[in-house]
């Protein structure tokens, strides 16, 4: 795959880079057709991250690898500034882009569904996709606090 005949997604994420659900999207759309990612990477967090660019570009490279890893994958990526919007505004300024995914955390926790940056990107005329991961169900949670009784009893 040439990468100058291939569809360009650029990926807007921070800490949801590596999410099975943006993972699984990168799968299905490079098994699709010939696309070259494009990781965009806001400096949102005012604390450190326990991930780098580097292994964000690791995990969506073996994602558009597919299962057996045998296709091509063409993935870059760039170190956006703290205004996720003006980072979305400046690569897209600087590279030829025919889409975007946003990849956000859930709608509770996420400052960029609260700031809508996903509206904010459509104005500059490029299809966009959301990807918010589900929030964790409280049930899920009470099973993982509260753990099923040795008896089989969890009345």
């Amino acid at each position: 795959m040439g990468a100058a005949t291939a569809h360009r997604t650029l990926i807007v994420a921070n800490l949801t880079a590596q999410t099975p659900t943006l993972l699984q999207e990168i799968d299905r759309r490079a098994a699709a057709r010939p696309t070259a990612f494009t990781l965009l990477v806001p400096d949102t967090s005012r604390k450190p991250v326990d991930w780098t660019l580097e292994e964000g570009l690791k995990a969506i490279r073996s994602a558009a690898r597919g299962p057996d890893g045998r296709r091509p994958a063409h993935v870059e990526g760039l170190a956006g500034g703290a205004n996720a919007f003006e980072s979305v505004k400046r690569a897209l300024a600087d590279g030829d882009f025919d889409d975007i995914i946003i990849s956000t955390l859930p709608k509770r926790r996420s400052e960029w569904l609260r700031k809508d940056l996903p509206r904010q990107v459509e104005a500059l005329g490029v299809p966009v996709t959301v990807l918010t991961p589900p929030e964790a169900s409280r049930d899920f949670v009470l099973r993982v606090l509260l753990p099923s009784r040795p008896d089989g009893r969890d009345g």
